[in-house]
């Protein structure tokens, strides 16, 4: 797929563009209306494709929860290997389109791998994840930083209190859910471990607090994202903060969600995730 079109839909959902402004940029690309409808099939997210690992899969128990978050009761998701009786814990933290199929797909695909992990509905203090994306993205950009990082403060409790968790916590974040590991880092001194798949990068100037050895995952032809890296990068080897920068080259924002086909890597995908999971069974250990 032409390049432009892909940036033009990373502006649409990250900008972010209404979407009869997205649809009159994408026509005037693509030559004419009549090539969107496989257009939008190729990029938009298709949660049919989130199966990896299936609700029913017999290894697991999984259901949904709820916790007393900083702004009240926060919904959520979590799914533990079943014959385990405790298992370190993480947060999967999701992308500015709110708890869906792929993110609870990828909870349990971090459960087939011996962890208990818990995906919090971060729209609930709005009213949860709505089945409409568009509106999902708009009520991200409503909530305020600072008390969503403290509902995902009031998540590691939880979890530290869940009668499966061994007591160890680390967190995995995509976008908007990758920008939110480096703000939990910076704000919780007893989280183990963070990964951070193409977030916002914080002010270099907070890094200092940041007590977590951090896994840093960012996608070559993500230039929204990769103007700020080196600079955190910078404070992070300045503070003594344990990280790990990858750089994949040739590939989109949003490399690891299979649910889009037309940015979807699957081997920078899956090289990241078995970079992942092997970074938090070391430091969750």
């Amino acid at each position: 797929m032409d390049q432009r079109i892909i940036d033009l839909y990373d502006e649409y959902t990250h900008a972010p563009l209404p979407r009869r402004v997205f649809l009159e940029r994408l026509a005037a690309l693509a030559g004419g209306a009549a090539a969107l409808p496989a257009i939008l099939a190729a990029i938009e997210p298709n949660y049919a494709r989130a199966a990896v690992v299936e609700e029913t899969d017999s290894r697991l128990a999984a259901e949904k929860v709820s916790f007393q978050g900083a702004t009240g009761d926060i919904a959520g998701y979590i799914a533990r290997p079943k014959l385990s009786d405790k298992a370190p814990a993480v947060i999967v933290i999701h992308e500015n389109r709110g708890l869906n199929a792929y993110v609870e797909d990828v909870t349990r695909r971090l459960a087939t791998e011996g962890f208990v992990a818990f995906a919090p509905d971060l729209l609930s203090p709005l009213g949860g994840t709505p089945p409409d994306a568009d509106k999902a993205r708009d009520m991200i950009a409503q909530l305020d930083a600072d008390k969503t990082v403290n509902n995902l403060v009031a998540a590691m409790s939880h979890l530290l209190a869940y009668r499966y968790s061994s007591g160890k916590v680390g967190a995995v974040g995509f976008c908007w859910g990758g920008g939110m590991v480096n703000r939990l880092a910076i704000k919780a001194a007893d989280l183990k471990a963070g990964v951070a798949f193409y977030g916002p990068t914080p002010d270099p100037a907070l890094v200092e607090t940041i007590k977590a050895p951090l896994m840093l995952h960012y996608a070559g032809l993500d230039q929204r994202i990769n103007a700020n890296v080196p600079a955190y990068d910078a404070a992070l080897t300045k503070a003594g903060v344990e990280h790990q920068v990858f750089m994949y080259d040739g590939v989109n924002h949003a490399f690891h969600n299979d649910t889009s086909a037309e940015r979807y890597n699957k081997e920078a995908a899956d090289l990241a995730w078995k970079r992942s999971v092997e970074f938090l069974k070391a430091k969750l250990a």
